[in-house]
């Protein structure tokens, strides 16, 4: 697919991204409710439209290049600078402001998730008694608790 103009993208590109920016928010309120179920439906989701944007970003570069412009972010000034009008200016910016928004919230649920990770691997550790008592709160298959510490068989031979 090819496009004639490198702002001809643009609208759909905001509407990907402002689709992304609901979907964090929607994966910062999972991620402060510990809501692991919830956040495993939301990835395939979100996965999707970052293809998406991808895929509109990379025709939007094959535009600048064919204007003569750089085949990327970087050519979109020059070219609104030249071959761009108003309209095409507003959407490039727009586009921007809600790139910004997503890159925060990434950042936030970044933190947010970091937290919940440190938190699970606290409780992991607890619970396979990392304190070097030698009692295991962890049950194995056969139901008998299992051992922390060093294992105590003998190698014959």
């Amino acid at each position: 697919m090819t496009i004639a103009s490198p702002g001809a993208t643009l609208r759909d590109e905001q509407q990907l991204i402002a689709s992304i920016v609901e979907v964090m928010k929607q994966e910062q309120q999972l991620l402060v409710s510990a809501d692991a179920d919830g956040l495993a439906t939301l990835t395939p989701e979100k996965l999707k439209l970052a293809q998406q944007v991808g895929t509109l970003s990379q025709l939007r570069h094959r535009a600048l290049a064919g204007a003569g412009f750089a085949a990327g972010e970087a050519g979109m000034e020059p070219w609104l600078a030249v071959g761009g009008n108003g309209s095409a200016r507003a959407d490039w910016d727009r586009l921007l402001d809600l790139t910004r928004q997503a890159k925060e919230l990434n950042r936030v649920n970044g933190m947010l998730l970091n937290k919940q990770l440190a938190n699970t691997t606290g409780v992991l550790n607890a619970l396979r008694g990392s304190s070097g008592a030698g009692t295991g709160g962890v049950y194995g298959a056969s139901g008998q608790t299992l051992a922390a510490g060093p294992s105590r068989r003998f190698v014959v031979g």
